[in-house]
């Protein structure tokens, strides 16, 4: 029987010595009441999922679960790092130009913008408030307008319904990266009670509630990307997957002279529940159905989807079997191939994440362009022609669905994306040639390049060290072979491989035909692996170039599977 010097007995007092004090400093009712019934029921594995870890404050803010306690999104939470934020910024000496603040229509998302600028006015910082949900994109750009310190964005992009998350800003536009997200998460830490935390009542003059000025300012510079307006004609159906850019992206393409757009009404207003999908990302298997329907009722060209901030977006295409969903990395390469193919300049710069295709580098080399690969992010991709003087970044995308035209907004913008997509797919149409076609000009000059990813979760307490001990055990004895291929280099991104900033995750070359990386993820409990086979077609047509690509991966992560230990 345990006793109290046993150390899972001294581990649960302290964890509800933990929640007692934070519910006595809560200042929402029903998160405090969440604890004061846990800790009446002693349900000791409740309080610890709770109170025995804490969300880590990094380069992607906060996310996570709604729910009481450090390892939930809560007002408690949010007005801790609205504090820590506040304190930095003060530190630092930008007092004057104020805080950007968004939310999308998740639940307590609203709330957590209220408390954030109530926060910064109590702290004697202006608050700069959407009195209504905005795209992540729209928040983003609106630092930049507005000339302000810093922004916030209250939302967990594509995760499930009951998530939520905090994302931060510089004056740049740009997400927090190091040391800046360390010195607030510092600052966070401080925060002892929110006694210390002043709060700024709703009709402060230091908080003020924006007008339609700034989503005005947004859409007419988004148009102003286009860069090819006669290109028009083309049958669109559009999904902002319950999330908040239906009205935005569809006023934009109105606006663009895109007149054939139908939406899928049963996701089309913000639902914070998001009925008809489980998880709410155009990536995921079914999350296009509802669009994949009406599309082949419309005899539609193209579907265009947005996840619920509509900072990615999904398509899909017809094709010879039907319609299929088009992969982040053949979106990009669509969209760069258009941005190239439009104005000149040795300055140019285009950017993709390491565990993007490889395919942008030698396009970018085809068209004379400077090509800049950075860690996973747009925290990086944002900057990545900054400290290089007359360098013009002119397009960025990462392979989960995220692209951003030039600096416009310093951040994914699955908006503007979508307009430029558009007139990608009208261009191709007019020349009496398919998306499929484009792509397979591309196999034939570049390779047939075949990308997938496979990721594991690993949740639950102890979900942080089995994700570190998997990477440390490929660290410690990476394989030598895969699939017959012998492993002919091992890069450690935590010593900064590849030229890049230290980060954790292992790169498995196979030669110049494959190439394997592993990488805890930055915002979710999971391993992921991601794949590139480079298939030259030669002899043989492109589809099956494809075809011997895809086998290869499947094989490949079936021996990945085997060597991490992870279920495959």
């Amino acid at each position: 029987m345990p006793t109290s010097g046993d150390p899972a007995v001294r581990a649960a007092a302290a964890v509800r010595v933990a929640a007692a004090a934070w519910a006595a400093d809560d200042p929402d009712p029903n998160t405090r009441a969440e604890v004061e019934g846990l800790l009446a029921a002693e349900d000791d594995a409740g309080l610890a999922e709770r109170f025995g870890t804490h969300l880590e404050f990094g380069t992607a803010g906060l996310r996570g679960k709604l729910g009481a306690g450090p390892n939930r999104m809560n007002r408690a939470l949010v007005m801790r790092a609205a504090a820590g934020l506040a304190q930095h910024l003060r530190s630092v000496g930008l007092t004057g130009s104020g805080v950007v603040i968004g939310y999308d229509a998740r639940h307590l998302s609203a709330q957590f913008a209220a408390d954030t600028a109530a926060v910064m006015a109590g702290f004697g910082l202006r608050a700069f408030l959407f009195p209504k949900p905005v795209p992540t994109p729209v928040l983003a750009y609106a630092i930049g307008h507005l000339g302000a310190d810093a922004g916030v964005m209250v939302t967990a992009s594509h995760n499930p319904a009951e998530y939520n998350g905090y994302k931060v800003y510089m004056g740049d536009g740009a997400q927090i990266i190091p040391p800046t997200d360390r010195r607030i998460a510092d600052r966070i830490a401080a925060v002892s009670s929110l006694s210390q935390v002043s709060l700024a009542p709703p009709d402060h003059p230091l908080i003020r509630y924006l007008g339609n000025d700034v989503v005005d300012a947004y859409l007419c510079d988004a148009v102003a990307q286009s860069l090819d307006p006669a290109a028009r004609d083309v049958r669109i159906v559009y999904t902002p997957m319950h999330g908040v850019g239906g009205a935005f992206t569809t006023r934009l393409l109105r606006l663009a002279g895109f007149t054939q757009v139908d939406v899928v009404q049963h996701q089309f207003e913000p639902d914070p529940d998001f009925p008809t999908v489980s998880f709410p990302n155009p990536e995921e298997p079914g999350a296009l159905d509802l669009a994949l329907d009406l599309a082949r009722a419309r005899r539609a060209d193209l579907v265009l989807a947005n996840d619920p901030d509509a900072d990615r977006l999904g398509a899909a295409v017809p094709s010879d079997d039907g319609w299929r969903a088009l992969t982040g990395d053949e979106i990009g390469w669509l969209l760069a191939d258009h941005i190239l193919s439009h104005g000149g300049g040795d300055d140019r710069v285009v950017a993709t994440s390491i565990v993007s295709s490889t395919l942008l580098a030698k396009m970018a080399a085809a068209a004379g362009v400077h090509f800049v690969p950075t860690l996973t992010g747009f925290k990086w991709l944002a900057r990545a022609a900054d400290g290089q003087p007359g360098w013009r970044l002119v397009f960025g995308y990462e392979e989960a669905l995220g692209y951003s035209v030039g600096t416009m907004v310093r951040d994914k913008d699955g908006i503007t994306a979508a307009l430029l997509l558009a007139e990608v797919v009208a261009r191709l149409k007019a020349s009496g040639r398919r998306v499929q076609d484009r792509l397979d000009d591309f196999a034939v000059t570049f390779g047939a390049h075949v990308t997938g990813q496979w990721s594991s979760s690993l949740g639950g307490p102890d979900g942080p060290a089995r994700i570190q001990a998997v990477v440390h055990r490929l660290r410690a004895a990476p394989p030598r072979e895969l699939d017959a291929m012998a492993v002919t280099s091992v890069i450690d991104l935590l010593l900064g491989g590849e030229g890049l900033p230290p980060t954790d995750g292992i790169v498995l070359h196979l030669g110049d035909r494959a190439r394997i990386i592993v990488r805890p993820s930055g915002t979710e409990p999971k391993v992921k692996v991601y794949f590139e086979v480079v298939s030259l077609v030669g002899g043989t047509d492109v589809a099956s170039a494809r075809a011997g690509g895809w086998a290869t991966i499947a094989r490949l992560r079936q021996a990945m599977a085997t060597v991490t230990g992870l279920p495959a």
